[in-house]
């Protein structure tokens, strides 16, 4: 299979990842709940990988580093944590679900909610930030880069607004974690959402989220936490307070040694790999009649994400052709971002996402075009 929807789910991973992971499952016991050699042996490495978390966030303080299972859930603790009736909160329709779904609950209890409009490429106007701030705005909460266009926000752009205004300032990084730097101390992010499973090379059910030091979050979930117990509330230390439960110490285990791979390999390194990738595909199918093309390519760096659709074959279809006949995996569909392809104008049709891995290869590349040649006649 030729695999193309690394937007989704990073398929290949690292050896690293997979001996690590496969090791944990025979040797890992449950961290904080014991002082036996697999108990303290999770806990160490939980620790360790929150540490390296914090490196490449350049977050101040490893304990606010929390871990959860995914994105989503990371996004539903910060945003159902933070905000209440009464507040105001400015987003964009570049957003995922995970952002959207969580908002429009609140707003049905009495949350105000502004949704910046992207143009038909998908951009965004900064100056709206501004234009439409309220006394009750409490917070920007915003993509980094949209998993359908794969256009980049220049977040720290908009954490001096919101710096500026204020405004607490919550970023989904699901696209850019493990592909772009992120420093949230120099962009003024209080919350920066990640997944493990795609730009992080990891497994699964890994995700997380770094916490401003000083922030307080209500927790999303409360029970055990190997601390404090005789306490009828839960623990309100960090990370604790925001990990109720078990972790998931096999999945963190691979995260542990992905984080190493990025390291070791350089970010820069792999993103400039995706990006020549993504560049080279685009290059060859905007010269193909029939092509219709989604996004900001003026802008050079972007995420590894080209969306498309041919002629007049639904999405789907599109996709199916690609799997059925080469072997190509890509993601047809609204991809969870709705608002998004309202903006496109393609809420009927979704499009074809082709997402691209630095373990893609150039060959791979000409036979998706050649594919798509071939499905045009």
């Amino acid at each position: 299979m030729i695999y193309f929807d690394n937007a989704a789910t990073t398929m290949q991973k690292p050896k690293e990842v997979v001996e690590a992971v496969t090791k944990a499952l025979s040797s890992m016991g449950n961290a904080g709940r014991g002082a036996h050699v697999s108990s303290l042996d999770a806990s160490r490495m939980i620790y360790d990988t929150r540490r390296k978390v914090a490196e490449l966030f350049h977050g101040e303080d490893p304990a606010q580093v929390v871990f959860t299972a995914n994105a989503t859930e990371s996004l539903n603790t910060a945003i159902k944590g933070l905000f209440s009736p009464g507040d105001h909160i400015l987003t964009t329709q570049l957003e995922h679900n995970s952002v959207l779904r969580p908002l429009f609950e609140l707003e049905e209890k009495g949350l105000e909610l502004t949704i910046l409009e992207s143009d038909a490429k998908g951009c965004i106007s900064y100056e709206d930030f501004e234009k439409h701030m309220q006394e009750n705005t409490k917070a920007i909460v915003c993509t980094h880069g949209s998993n359908v266009t794969g256009n980049l926000l220049d977040i720290k752009r908009v954490g001096a607004i919101a710096k500026a205004h204020g405004l607490l300032f919550l970023v989904d990084a699901s696209q850019t974690a493990g592909i772009f730097p992120i420093d949230v101390q120099e962009m003024k992010i209080d919350v920066l959402c990640f997944t493990g499973h795609k730009g992080l090379l990891g497994p699964q059910g890994t995700g997380g989220m770094y916490v401003r030091k000083g922030l307080r979050i209500r927790p999303l979930k409360s029970g055990g936490s190997g601390v404090q117990t005789y306490k009828r509330t839960h623990p309100e230390k960090m990370p604790t307070a925001l990990e109720a439960g078990t972790l998931n110490a096999h999945g963190l285990s691979g995260l542990h040694a992905a984080l190493d791979y990025l390291k070791e390999t350089g970010i820069s390194v792999i993103r400039e790999k995706e990006q020549k990738l993504m560049w080279d595909f685009y290059q060859k199918v905007v010269e193909i009649p029939g092509i219709t093309l989604y996004g900001d390519f003026e802008n050079q760096e972007r995420c590894p994400i080209v969306s498309l659709n041919v002629a007049g074959y639904d999405s789907s279809e599109v996709s199916d052709f690609l799997a059925g006949e080469y072997g190509i995996a890509t993601r047809p569909g609204a991809h969870c971002a709705p608002l998004m392809h309202q903006a496109l104008g393609t809420v009927e049709q979704g499009a074809v996402r082709f997402s691209f891995s630095h373990y893609n290869t150039e060959k791979e590349i000409d036979q998706a075009v050649a594919a798509l040649k071939d499905l045009l006649g």
